[in-house]
C-alpha cells in the first residue's frame, strides 16, 4: 500500500497529539549538542580548505573521487528527494521500503534527524522571508551589513538558535509513523554509517591503511562538508540572488550555477511559487536530477500520485512580462 505524509501547510491544521520530543531531538538543543554541531560544520570545512595542497602534493586516485561523488550524490537525493519532497512537501506518495530507504539515505547527508529537519522546512515554508521564518537571510533588514549578517544566519548561524521549532506542531505525521520515527531517533547511528562506509571500501579495495584514510578524507570529509555548504546555500543564497520568473510571496530565486550540485533544487523560484510540485526545474534547460530520479521510482511502481506540474499550472504560476522584466 502507497504512503505519502500528511503535509501540514499551516500551523492551525496540526495536531496536538502529546508525543515525547526528548528522543527526537528535543525542542531545544543541549550543550553536547551545540559542541557537536559545531564539529561537524568546522572539520568538513577545513578538510575542504585542505583539500587544495593535498591534491597539489600526491593527487587522488578515482576510488576516492567515486566514493566522493557516490555518497554525495546519494546523500543529496536523501534530502531533495526524501527529506524535501516527499516527506515535507507531499509531492508524491511511496511504497514502504521505498519511504524508509528515503529516510535512511536522507540520514545519511548527515543534517540532522528527519522529523527536525521536516518541521523546521515546513516552519520556513508557512513563515518564507517573513518573521518567524527560522533561516531568512532578511532577518535584520536590507542594507547591506544587515544582508551580511542575514546571509551567515541563514547559511550556518540558525543551526546555532537553542529554540527550536515545534516536531509535534509542524510534523506529526512523520512522528506518528513508527518506522519514521526509528530512522529519527537513530540519526547517530546513520551518522556513523555514512562516515565509517567510503574509509571502509577504500581500505578494502586497496587493502591498506592509506587507502582507508583518503577515503574518509574524500567521501566522509570532504564530501560533507561540501554537501552541507550546497544545501545551506538554498537558504542563504538562493533567497537572496537569482531570477525570479514566478510568482511567490518571499524573495526565492533561481540560482542557475548550483543546479548539478544541489540535485535541482537551486530552481528555487518555482519551489516556493508551487511547493508540492515534483519538479524543481520546469523551464527548458533546467536540469532536475531529483525529478528525473521521481520519474524512474514511478515507472518502477515504487512511487505513485506524483505530482507533475502541468503546463497550465506553470503558466497560471508565471510573472506578467513587465513584472518579471522588473
Amino acid at each position: 500500500m502507497s504512503t505519502s505524509p500528511e503535509v501540514i501547510d499551516d500551523a492551525s491544521e496540526a495536531t496536538d497529539t502529546p508525543v515525547p520530543s526528548a528522543t527526537l531531538g528535543g525542542e531545544r538543543k543541549r550543550s553536547i549538542e551545540q559542541i557537536a554541531l559545531l564539529l561537524f560544520i568546522t572539520v568538513p570545512f577545513l578538510a575542504l580548505i585542505a583539500t587544495v595542497p593535498l591534491v597539489w602534493g600526491w593527487g587522488v586516485s578515482w576510488l576516492d573521487i567515486g566514493l566522493l561523488v557516490f555518497f554525495y550524490y546519494l546523500g543529496c537525493h536523501g534530502i531533495t528527494i526524501g527529506f524535501h519532497r516527499y516527506f515535507t512537501h507531499g509531492s508524491f506518495k511511496a511504497k514502504r521500503p521505498l519511504r524508509i530507504a528515503l529516510a535512511v539515505a536522507g540520514s545519511m547527508a548527515v543534517e540532522g534527524p528527519l522529523v527536525r529537519w521536516v518541521a523546521d522546512h515546513r516552519k520556513h515554508h508557512k513563515f518564507s522571508d517573513a518573521e518567524g521564518d527560522p533561516h531568512s537571510p532578511w532577518r535584520f533588514g536590507e542594507t547591506l551589513p544587515a544582508l551580511m549578517r542575514g546571509l551567515w544566519w541563514a547559511h550556518i548561524g540558525w543551526l546555532f538558535d537553542e529554540e527550536q521549532t515545534s516536531q509535534e506542531k509542524y510534523a506529526p505525521d512523520l512522528i506518528k509513523d513508527p518506522a519514521i520515527r526509528a530512522v529519527s531517533r537513530q540519526f547517530l547511528l546513520w551518522t556513523v554509517v555514512s562516515l565509517a562506509l567510503p574509509p571502509l571500501i577504500g581500505g578494502l579495495a586497496t587493502m591498506s591503511w592509506w587507502g582507508a584514510f583518503t577515503g574518509f578524507f574524500w567521501g566522509s570529509l570532504v564530501r560533507v562538508g561540501l554537501l552541507h555548504h550546497v544545501t545551506w546555500s538554498i537558504n542563504s543564497i538562493c533567497h537572496a540572488v537569482g531570477k525570479r520568473p514566478f510568482k511567490s510571496r518571499d524573495r526565492s530565486g533561481n540560482v542557475w550555477w548550483l543546479a548539478v550540485l544541489s540535485c535541482g533544487e537551486s530552481w528555487h523560484n518555482l519551489h516556493h511559487a508551487d511547493p508540492t510540485s515534483a519538479r524543481h526545474g520546469v523551464m527548458r534547460g533546467q536540469i532536475d536530477s531529483s525529478a528525473r530520479i521521481i520519474r524512474w521510482c514511478e515507472q518502477l511502481g515504487w512511487a505513485t500520485d506524483v505530482r507533475w506540474p502541468s503546463q497550465s499550472r506553470i503558466d497560471s504560476r508565471r510573472k506578467s512580462v513587465s513584472a518579471d522584466a522588473a
